[in-house]
């Protein structure tokens, strides 16, 4: 199973420790999207970054779209001597693409109470459950 991870939050303030998790996890800035394996090592990853983030398990039709319409060409390298560069890409359709989205920001906002909130109280951050496909379509 994959889960998508949408960056709410911004940079300011934001102790080190989190940053090289977010960092970690491929979120640059605010509005990036990445699709990560569900491992224990993620989910330790996503619990420490949830008050920066907002995520649930993506449906494959959506992770299609996502790719199609949002996805960016890798041009870098492929390996050299020392070192394979696979872990900078994913390959769908022939195709290499960088492991992250830059989306834009949702239509009709993130959530009620703001992004200070979390899901669970109508606001937008931590686990969305089924509901990520419907903020990543309005991300598109």
């Amino acid at each position: 199973m994959k889960i998508a991870v949408v960056r709410v939050r911004g940079m300011i303030n934001i102790r080190k420790e989190i940053r090289d998790t977010l960092a970690m996890l491929r979120l640059y800035n605010k509005n990036y999207c990445t699709v990560i394996e569900d491992t224990p090592q993620n989910k330790g990853m996503l619990k420490k970054a949830k008050d920066f983030v907002t995520y649930g398990p993506i449906s494959e039709e959506v992770f299609k779209e996502i790719v199609e319409k949002r996805g960016e060409e890798y041009t870098g390298r492929d390996k050299t001597k020392k070192i394979d560069y696979s872990r900078r890409y994913f390959e769908s359709d022939g195709k290499k693409y960088k492991k992250y989205f830059r989306l834009h920001p949702p239509k009709k906002g993130f959530g009620r109470k703001g992004i200070k909130v979390p899901f669970s109280k109508s606001g937008a951050l931590g686990d969305r459950k089924e509901k990520i496909n419907d903020l990543l379509k309005r991300m598109i």
